[in-house]
């Protein structure tokens, strides 16, 4: 529980004659340019500039080692360990940095469409377009709710106080800081509003399952018949581009959870990638964007204010946070039955694997605890290039619990409702980064909804040589050569050695995992 001290502090910062609660979208935007925090794009978006700091920060990441929740925690590189001490000094920093600003924002509302396991959740903020983008991207409460609104999780964002290392514990300026016990989430020394989702989602990731839910970072829609299905990736793989199908309701973009009752989305908005975005590639997406929209890093005409969503001169990782409801083809609330369809999404910056492929069951254990990616320019400090990755789950980032928990959870979901499972690479192919070429979105889409059509159950397959994987050998829209991904390089035997050094990066990657069902390392893996 809360410290009588701790928690006064709170209620005494809330109850301010300076705090503003539940602030409608129009006097955010009118705040947020008025304030000199952004600018008012063309399109009647919010442009605001991150700073210095343009993606998540995961080193500056800390879990509160708390009595209750210590001995469940997957202490290591991801989930840092930081005191109790530490925790409550920098607190009360923030209470008095808070405090001590002329205007602040609340926001209450709620994570989780499915009201059994919802979370009400209130954010502070000491910036308007920060307000406005928590706004956007939860689940914002009706009303009736309002009235009854009681906060189980609070996160605090003081992007503009400093962490002190040396005094208060953390690696540099920046803190994230989640406390499980006391229920508080505490953000410093960061502009980049995906801090403030991404700590909410970390905490989901924690209460789910321990109510027998699978949380997932996934983006999700349903087709006419009711078949849902998932899309898991890491950011800047495809899921909000993928999912957003005139042909199909999106659920969701980022965040879902899978229950007995079927799947439900986490969030009530939208966190797109935008960087090179068009009308043609994303319709749904750039019609989106509108009045309310937050736009993080995009710049602007200095004349007309119209976004270049091409310029990637302050960052590759430019942003647009919209409510769900700006995307016309949706699903209120965002529930569903359970997926038929599971596609896990993968960049590969190697070149090496299949735009698409089938997936037995031990594949799918395989690649979902493998979760390979590339992480690319911009989604986190310092990354500049596409760099190799694995990343348990496609989101160990944001899990606070063993990565086998998530994983076995999925497993049985799979048998126990017959879903179907793809490899998609958004990534590279016809050579590696710098020599191949990133894939043809339109070929990926033609791809993904054969696939979500059933069309491929029963097509003719050839089977990977290092991999394993079962390859379609036609698809109608999509080029034969395109394929497989051998047949797109000018050089087989470049091919074979680049596959060969991936193959060995799973391999070493998936030692750690040696307490898992021998069938999952036998039949899942790279044959070679």
């Amino acid at each position: 529980m809360i410290s009588a001290k701790i928690d006064n502090g709170l209620k005494e910062l809330l109850s301010g004659s300076s705090v503003t609660v539940q602030p409608s979208v129009a006097v955010l935007v009118e705040k947020a340019v008025a304030r000199g925090e952004a600018k008012l794009s063309a399109d009647g978006a919010v442009t605001a500039q991150t700073g210095k700091y343009t993606g998540r920060s995961p080193k500056d990441r800390y879990i509160v080692e708390e009595a209750s929740s210590k001995d469940k925690i997957d202490w290591g590189a991801v989930n840092r360990p930081i005191s109790e001490e530490h925790f409550d000094s920098l607190y009360r920093k923030v209470l008095d940095h808070l405090g001590a600003k002329d205007e602040l924002f609340v926001f209450k509302g709620f994570a989780g469409a499915d009201k059994s396991s919802q979370l009400a959740i209130q954010v502070v903020n000491e910036y308007a377009w920060q307000n406005l983008f928590v706004h956007q991207l939860f689940i914002r409460p009706t009303e009736e709710e309002l009235k009854t609104h009681e906060a189980q999780f609070t996160v605090l964002a003081a992007p503009s106080l400093k962490a002190d290392p040396a005094v208060d514990g953390t690696d540099s300026e920046t803190f994230v800081i989640i406390s499980l016990e006391k229920r508080i989430v505490l953000i410093g020394g960061t502009e980049y509003a995906g801090e403030m989702k991404k700590s909410i989602f970390s905490v989901m990731n924690y209460l789910l399952p321990e109510n027998g839910i699978l949380s997932m970072h996934c983006s999700a829609n349903v087709g006419e018949d009711g078949d849902a299905a998932l899309f898991f990736g890491l950011s800047g793989t495809g899921k909000t581009t993928l999912s957003a199908d005139a042909d199909r309701k999106l659920i969701g973009d980022d965040e879902h959870g899978w229950s007995d009752h079927g799947i439900f989305n986490i969030e009530g908005g939208c966190y797109a990638k935008c960087i090179n975005l068009s009308a043609e590639k994303e319709p749904e997406i750039f019609g989106a964007i509108r009045f309310g929209t937050v736009l993080e890093n995009v710049v602007l005409d200095k004349d007309t204010r119209v976004p270049d969503y091409d310029d990637n001169t302050l960052t590759e990782n430019t942003r647009a946070a919209y409510p769900i409801q700006n995307i016309d083809n949706i699903v209120l609330p965002s529930v569903a039955g359970h997926p038929k369809t599971i596609i896990f999404l993968t960049a590969d910056a190697f070149g090496v694997l299949p735009p698409i492929s089938k997936l037995t069951k031990e594949q799918a254990m395989y690649h979902f605890l493998s979760g390979f990616t590339s992480k690319l320019a911009g989604t986190e400090r310092g990354v500049t290039s596409p760099e190799a990755t694995f990343s348990t789950c496609f989101g160990s980032p944001f899990l606070p619990l063993p990565a086998t928990v998530y994983a076995d959870m999925l497993g049985k979901k799979i048998d126990e409702h017959n879903s179907r499972v793809f490899l998609v690479n958004t990534g590279w192919t016809g050579g590696a980064y710098g020599v191949g070429k990133r894939m043809d979105l339109k070929h990926t889409r033609t791809m993904v909804r054969a696939a979500l059509s059933g069309q491929l159950d029963d097509v003719e397959t050839e089977t990977s040589a290092t991999f394993g994987l079962q390859i379609p050998t036609a698809i109608e829209g999509v080029p034969t050569e395109v394929l497989n991904p051998r047949n797109a390089w000018s050089d087989p035997a470049a091919y074979d050695e680049k596959a060969n050094e991936l193959s060995q990066l799973f391999k070493d990657n998936f030692k750690k995992f040696s307490h898992v069902d021998e069938a999952i390392v036998l039949k899942g893996g790279p044959i070679i």
